[in-house]
């Protein structure tokens, strides 16, 4: 059974950075796609970026393409969000999740953490 423990979420200005990592406990396939969503409050959870458990393509939500970065880190079994130019828009709850292929649809993905609150002031 996979857990997906989300980390790195805080209290940031416009314009800033911050580095979310999702870590997995238990086996997770090579061809799972992993998934970063976000949730913000009164709103339903969206697509933010995807990338395949055993690395290659990444897939981003166009509202964060050019400013948010997915990669996956072998050694420490974590996929991780980096994100650049933070805008007040950012913020959120974000979420990892696991799924077959590169959904949008967050009901597409299972084994989703208790999330990770990233807050961007101006």
């Amino acid at each position: 059974q996979v857990q997906l423990v989300e980390s790195g979420g805080g209290l940031v200005q416009a314009g800033g950075s911050l580095r979310l990592s999702c870590a997995a406990s238990g086996l997770i396939s090579s061809s799972r796609v992993m998934g970063w969503f976000r949730q913000a409050p009164g709103k339903e959870r969206e697509f933010v970026a995807a990338i395949r458990w055993s690395g290659g393509r990444t897939v981003y939500a166009d509202s964060v393409k050019g400013r948010f970065t997915i990669s996956r880190d072998d050694a420490k079994n974590t996929v991780n969000l980096q994100m650049n130019s933070l805008k007040l828009e950012d913020t959120a709850v974000y979420y990892c999740g696991r799924s077959w292929d590169y959904y949008s649809d967050p009901k597409r993905y299972d084994s989703w953490g208790q999330g990770t609150q990233v807050t961007v002031s101006s």
